[in-house]
């Protein structure tokens, strides 16, 4: 069972910065596809980015396209979402997930594992 623990989310104006991470407590975490998903009120969950276990492999949705950057540390079982120059159609509860059969995925139903979220509010 791979615990995933999120944190960095806060209340930020428009066009400032966040960097979010997400520790798991598994070592076998470098075997896992990990991703970053949001939902907003009101709104269905939906997929922010990923990162495959190799680092070699990462994706976008495009809203988040060049303001966002996913990275991972496999040494400390951590991955990040850099998040700049954010709006306030950014705001929302932010989750990271991990995937055991997939090294990638856009595709929520491709992950086992779930945090319990961080919440990002940005201001106008």
């Amino acid at each position: 069972q791979v615990q995933l623990v999120e944190s960095g989310g806060g209340l930020v104006q428009a066009g400032g910065s966040l960097r979010l991470s997400c520790a798991a407590s598994e070592r076998t975490f470098r075997n896992y596809g990990m991703g970053w998903f949001r939902r907003a009120p009101g709104k269905e969950r939906e997929f922010v980015a990923t990162v495959d276990w190799a680092i070699s492999n990462t994706r976008y949705a495009d809203p988040v396209k060049g303001r966002f950057t996913i990275s991972r540390d496999n040494a400390k079982n951590t991955v990040y979402l850099q998040m700049n120059s954010l709006k306030p159609e950014d705001t929302a509860v932010y989750y990271c997930a991990a995937s055991s059969r997939w090294s990638s995925s856009t595709l929520a139903s491709r992950y086992d594992y779930w945090g319990q979220g961080t919440q990002v509010t940005v201001s106008s």
